[in-house]
């Protein structure tokens, strides 16, 4: 969506403040021997809390989304299913993605995490991931395009040996979950659809170990790698501006171990 007055921007920092607050307490829960469903139970008790709603939950009635947050482990890139019977465990890789309705406007963002003790690959893939999302953030402003800010993230995974995944993108947000534009990871400078001033944005990527292949698992939500290649994703809210974007989620130096 396009922000169009004072009064939406600020119930939208409040929106995105909120969400940010609980998906901090949801980051805190992240410990060897929790089960993810218990990290999904808690995001649900905090939004009733705060008179938000759950943003995933009823996504796709061909198929509905049943829970308020996508818990990723591993080799599970996005759309994590909360794991009812496996606990998180030293050494994973975990995405936690979670967004909320407060008074009408969508949130949507993501952090991952991995859990002590980690590999020297562990650390440097979830490092250059926050990076490579990172880098787009400045490029949100109007006169640029989509293909500008994916084709950095691509950049700065590609340079350090990673692939981005090409199948799931970013995306405008606003009164619903996903908006126009679309806004992949991947890309050249100069194409694709232009910002707009005000326009609200999901900026993410998915990045990988391996080959950039995936698949859906059996509970028809959880895309995994099919080489088994681990993953990490940072997903941010930004709004577009002239010369820089607002920010909308203060998440960008929370800490990346656990």
């Amino acid at each position: 969506m396009i922000i169009t007055s004072q009064h939406d921007l600020i119930l939208y920092q409040k929106a995105a403040k909120l969400s940010t607050q609980i998906l901090s307490q949801l980051k805190q829960a992240v410990k060897p021997g929790i089960l993810p469903i218990k990290i999904d139970e808690l995001a649900e008790k905090l939004c009733q809390t705060n008179h938000a709603r759950p943003a995933f939950k009823g996504v796709n009635p061909a198929n509905p989304y049943h829970y308020s947050t996508c818990i990723s482990i591993n080799d599970v890139v996005v759309h994590g299913v909360p794991s009812k019977t496996r606990p998180i465990q030293a050494g994973d890789v975990v995405k936690v993605d979670f967004g909320l309705i407060y008074q009408g406007f969508y949130t949507d963002h993501c952090f991952t995490v991995v859990v002590k003790p980690f590999t020297p690959q562990t650390k440097k893939l979830v490092t250059v991931a926050r990076t490579a999302v990172q880098a787009a953030i400045p490029l949100a402003i109007t006169g640029n395009t989509t293909g500008d800010l994916g084709a950095i993230m691509q950049a700065k995974a590609e340079k350090a040996g990673f692939n981005v995944l090409k199948q799931y993108t970013g995306h405008g947000i606003g009164r619903t979950l996903h908006d126009g534009p679309a806004i992949p990871a991947h890309g050249q400078p100069k194409t694709g659809a232009l910002l707009e001033k005000n326009q609200v944005l999901c900026l993410e990527a998915q990045v990988v170990t391996g080959g950039d292949q995936v698949a859906v698992a059996e509970d028809g939500w959880s895309v995994k790698t099919q080489d088994g290649g681990l993953s990490a994703m940072f997903e941010y809210m930004v709004v577009v501006g002239n010369t820089r974007p607002l920010i909308l989620t203060q998440t960008l130096d929370w800490e990346m171990i656990g």
